[in-house]
């Protein structure tokens, strides 16, 4: 925490200027069409109660004031929503009073609301307060107990209602270096019910439990390789795939990446999200200053169905207590897209003739709207700037549609475990979807390594697995300064399971606590996966 009181203060120092950045976009981004950037995927917002006489500037005082939360009474922050039992929508939100003498600068002594409305767009309206802390995320255990997570800490309870009882989480870097620092977390619940995390500063983190040690996997930053100043991370898996939202707050600009285990990410074309997402159905745009700390609430299948965002009307500096600015939390629809499966049961290569994509029928979907010509089916660096397969055909399959696609000459790559489907209706619609194929296995084995010590020309180490099913018999070499030292056999491992190697050393190296070591798994004479671990802070 004092790194990051420390550069807040630096950022003051630079005054207004600080707060905004303009970024060179890739000049591809041009060429992209409608449905290849995620925040084409943002609806209207749904009909309010517009502002009289309200806080803000001009550019957001028509705004819906029952959407999400606010009050003039209170600066809010952060916060994401859960369904209850009840089936009210309970926010977990920060705030501060507004007439606060350091105005946003309060920030740092939140408090944590609970929040409920009977709509899942709002408005909400505080119906206990939680505690302190800043940046909420909440989710829920494998055991039905609640968690919300702050900056330093969380509260956990037996139910949504509380009592609130505070604790810290346990981290085990596993003698590497940590990514950035451990502040501004986000959470997904995997498929056995245990918990994968991103740290603010990129870093992966995996929990057997939720509340358990979270151990350090990953051995570098999983954002994108581009300039910025990233932060406010959003994590959620859905039934085929995890997903990454990062927000570069000095360039105003978000990324949206994609992962089949959520330690490996590609990143897609196109802003995530920018400044003037919150729009009306007659066209009026909400230009809030800053869209931070994104959070989605996700549909039964784990798809999002609606963002919400901590939003200010002007620089945060400028925020002084008992003036015309502040901040709220409001609530985006988002398109949801489509359920996707393909049916060709064998790899699909360059040489397959045609592409069978079965969709699921459900509410909503209308299938004699879709736009034949529109349809486009492949990667998603194909589709996303109109290339990709052709739809050539569509047959009924009961209530479900079948898409046939001309594959000839299509480029899915082997490592391809979630083609992309893209188009629109004849209205103008955008239709998407991720596909499943049939021969990925998408809950793959995660071999890691924690950092090596050499005692008496051996190595040891221990390797364990944090994947989701049990691994084969992998080869494992080791290397400093691309020179081969060590090398050795990892046995099976089911999930969780790890093994302690001692190694001895191969060749002769110099060997101390600031070593970098690359660990090459290799398996039937191919090389799998490579990390490079670093023990440094």
């Amino acid at each position: 925490m004092k790194n990051i009181f420390c550069f807040l203060t630096l950022l003051l120092s630079l005054g207004a200027n600080a707060q905004i950045t303009e970024r060179t976009l890739p000049a591809e981004w041009k060429h992209l069409i409608d449905g290849g950037r995620f925040k084409d995927r943002f609806l209207p917002m749904p009909d309010g109660k517009s502002g009289e006489n309200v806080w803000g500037t001009d550019s957001v005082r028509l705004r819906y004031v029952d959407n999400g939360i606010e009050n003039p009474e209170l600066s809010f922050w952060g916060g994401n929503i859960l369904k209850g039992k009840d089936n009210k929508y309970h926010l977990f939100v920060c705030g501060w009073p507004e007439n606060s003498p350091k105005g946003h600068m309060t920030w740092p002594k939140s408090t944590v609301f609970h929040t409920t409305s009977d709509c899942l767009s709002g408005p909400y309206t505080i119906c206990d307060t939680i505690g302190k802390g800043h940046n909420p995320e909440a989710f829920i255990l494998k055991d039905g107990r609640p968690v919300v997570y702050v900056i330093d800490g969380y509260y956990i309870a037996d139910s949504l209602n509380g009592p609130w009882t505070y604790s810290h989480f346990t981290f085990d870097k596993r003698n590497r270096k940590i990514i950035e620092g451990l502040s501004n977390l986000t959470f997904a619940r995997r498929s056995d019910g245990s918990y994968l995390m991103v740290c603010r500063g990129g870093g992966v983190w995996i929990s057997e439990n939720g509340i358990s040690p979270y151990q350090q996997v990953s051995d570098r930053s999983v954002y994108p390789d581009v300039n910025g100043e990233f932060e406010d991370p959003v994590i959620w898996k859905d039934s085929l795939q995890y997903h990454l939202i990062v927000n570069d707050w000095l360039g105003r600009i978000a990324y949206y990446q994609r992962s089949i285990d959520g330690i490996h990410w590609i990143t897609e074309e196109g802003e995530a999200y920018t400044p003037g997402i919150a729009a009306h159905k007659n066209g009026y745009k909400e230009n809030w200053f800053k869209y931070e700390r994104m959070k989605v609430f996700q549909d039964e299948y784990g798809r999002p169905i609606q963002a919400n965002f901590a939003v200010i009307d002007t620089i945060k500096w400028e925020d002084h207590p008992n003036d015309r600015h502040s901040s709220k939390n409001i609530c985006i629809p988002l398109n949801k897209g489509l359920r996707l499966s393909v049916l060709n049961e064998d790899t699909i290569t360059a040489q397959t003739k045609e592409i069978k994509v079965l969709v699921k029928a459900e509410e909503g979907v209308d299938f004699k709207d879709f736009d034949m010509k529109s349809l486009r089916f492949g990667s998603s660096s194909d589709v996303n700037y109109g290339k990709g397969c052709k739809a050539v055909k569509r047959i009924a399959s009961g209530k479900d549609l079948i898409l046939v696609f001309d594959g000839r000459n299509n480029t899915i790559r082997k490592d391809e475990f979630a083609p992309k489907l893209l188009g629109k209706t004849k209205k103008g619609e955008l239709l998407y979807g991720y596909a499943r194929l049939p021969y990925v296995n998408y809950h793959p084995a995660c071999l890691s390594a924690a950092y090596p010590m050499a005692y008496d020309k051996q190595l040891e180490l221990e390797v364990k697995n944090f994947g989701l099913s049990t691994s084969e018999e992998t080869d494992l070499t080791v290397l400093v300064n691309g020179v081969k030292l060590a090398e050795g056999q990892v046995k099976t491992l089911s999930p969780y399971e790890s093994v302690k190697l001692s190694l001895p050393c191969i060749n002769a190296a110099k060997i101390d606590n600031q070593t970098l070591f690359t660990i090459v798994y290799s398996q039937y004479g191919k090389e799998i996966r490579k990390e490079t671990i670093q023990n440094f802070d």
